[in-house]
């Protein structure tokens, strides 16, 4: 399966901590140490990153990266997105799926109407939340819906092969 981007991003790059080049880690993996499991990084500069050293501080974890060497190298990579190759993300099992995959599917209801494009996936706390942005033809005037991203009461089906989905939803609303 290829997507759009063959890069993912798992983290972002926090503040300098200490002299020597190591750097807070802000990590989006389920565990936050998970982040580790994954080599090499890529940065938005460009760059390809090894993890050198890492560990937990209070509620934090900071790391060494191999060829950060001072306060300002790490300052210079301050703030960059931490994506890897896609082919490195674990094969899921069952009717999980990734964000990712998400994106760009349709939104079909049970009744047959078509809702548009899946824009974006987030997390509210409570759920999983799809912006799906309509069709320019939407005859309910709606140029965009936040549908709560919840199996069997709203999700009722994920087609990957076809990249539909079906939702119990009016799309009036």
């Amino acid at each position: 399966m290829s997507q759009a981007s063959d890069k993912v991003v798992i983290g972002k790059i926090g503040a300098p901590y200490g002299v020597k080049g190591w750097v807070k880690i802000n990590s989006s993996t389920e565990v936050p140490e998970g982040i580790f499991d994954f080599s090499p990084w890529y940065l938005a500069d460009g760059k390809e990153y090894q993890t050198d050293q890492w560990r937990p501080h209070g509620k934090a974890i900071v790391a060494k990266l191999v060829g950060v060497d001072s306060r300002d190298d790490a300052e210079r990579i301050k703030n960059l997105d931490i994506s890897i190759n896609a082919e490195q993300l674990p094969e899921l099992e069952g009717d999980d799926i990734y964000w990712r995959e998400l994106t760009g599917m349709q939104v079909v209801t049970t009744q047959g109407y078509n809702l548009g494009v899946i824009k974006e996936v987030f997390n509210t706390g409570a759920n999983d939340v799809i912006r799906v942005k309509a069709l320019s033809s939407d005859a309910f005037g709606q140029k965009e819906r936040l549908l709560p991203f919840v199996y069997d009461s709203v999700v009722h089906n994920v087609d990957k092969t076809e990249r539909v989905i079906t939702v119990d939803w009016d799309p009036g609303f």
